[in-house]
């Protein structure tokens, strides 16, 4: 029972977060990519419930920003201005690089006054909106590279360890091979010798190719291992002496069984996969700009003094933390329920 919970609390937090990136047309106030040279780095604005007269308000307010004569990036809040928070805003279309384009947001303020959750980066643009809009970029390229490791190892793994003889022989060395090498040292390597004026979404596939084509050794070898003790089971025997085919003895009674040795090595796959987009965007050899992602948010911070001045700029590397313990606290739960269930 306890299994299942936390199995359950894992899935309901996982999903929480998948929706709010997913919907961050609706989530997100302002476009990614709109620029408010005015306020460059400015903090996270405070939401007010009592004014300057001391009189409370039901409905949260903000305060616009006033930059400080002569001092870059510093600001103090006009608190004799106050601009309610309205609640399903409708806006002008959007032209954002999402997934989901959405006219509705959640909140939002008058046009007067801009409300930043998360602060803003050089260039005055929302970091809120980013964080959403750069999940989107560095989740869904983190599934689709590891969704293709993973089909690469369950193709590779069961044909080698199905047929055996050299095509074993000739796969499993190759898996050692991939294994043996420092990924990430040559992930960086490769994408450096990749032109690197390059579109933001075409960084986008080329960094799913080298990724998911790198990392299907270990599912590989995972699958080889399964298929070796389905192939023999006394059900796939008696399949055989009936008569049936290889293909349909691998449909029917061999690749059913690696498909929770897939799972979780995908569970394993998509968080490593994030801190590898995440890496290569902060040395600028993966998303690059005007495209959010979590990794070219982070190469902002390079600068050191941003870290003591402006530490809203860490906010990203922050939220990494619950979609990576998310993620192994997934697969860890998934394992444990496999054993049980073998048990």
């Amino acid at each position: 029972m306890a299994k299942s919970a936390r199995l359950v609390r894992t899935l309901v937090l996982l999903s929480a977060i998948h929706i709010l990136v997913l919907g961050a047309g609706f989530f997100g106030p302002y476009d990614p990519d709109v620029q408010d040279r005015e306020l460059p780095f400015a903090p996270p604005t405070r939401l007010h419930w009592v004014d300057a007269r001391g009189r409370f308000h039901f409905r949260p307010f903000v305060c616009p920003y006033v930059a400080l004569t002569g001092r870059f990036g510093v600001y103090k809040a006009d608190l004799r201005q106050t601009f309610p928070v309205h609640f399903f805003v409708r806006s002008a279309e959007r032209r954002s690089p999402g997934i989901l384009h959405s006219r509705w947001h959640l909140f939002g303020t008058d046009d007067e006054a801009r409300i930043f959750l998360l602060g803003t980066d050089g260039y005055g643009r929302d970091q809120f909106s980013r964080l959403l809009y750069g999940g989107q970029v560095s989740l869904l390229a983190a599934l689709v590279a590891a969704g293709l490791s993973v089909g690469l190892g369950l193709l590779l793994g069961s044909v080698a360890g199905f047929c055996g003889g050299l095509i074993d022989g000739i796969s499993m060395r190759l898996t050692e091979l991939f294994l043996a090498l420092p990924w990430l040292y040559l992930l960086l390597a490769l994408r450096a010798f990749l032109p690197l004026q390059t579109p933001p979404r075409m960084s986008v596939f080329l960094f799913i190719m080298l990724v998911g084509v790198m990392g299907w050794a270990w599912p590989a070898r995972l699958v080889r291992g399964v298929v070796l003790t389905a192939k023999e089971r006394n059900y796939a025997l008696a399949a055989r002496g009936f008569g049936a085919s290889d293909a349909y003895l691998l449909r029917r009674h061999v690749v059913p069984q690696t498909f929770g040795v897939a799972v979780t090595q995908a569970g394993l796959l998509i968080p490593r996969y994030i801190l590898a987009e995440v890496a290569l965007s902060y040395f600028g050899l993966g998303v690059g700009e005007p495209l959010p992602s979590l990794g070219n948010m982070l190469a902002e911070i390079q600068p050191h003094n941003l870290t003591s001045s402006h530490w809203w700029m860490l906010l990203p590397g922050v939220a990494l933390i619950p979609v990576l313990a998310g993620y192994y606290s997934l697969t860890d739960a998934l394992h444990e329920r496999a054993g049980l269930v073998q048990v």
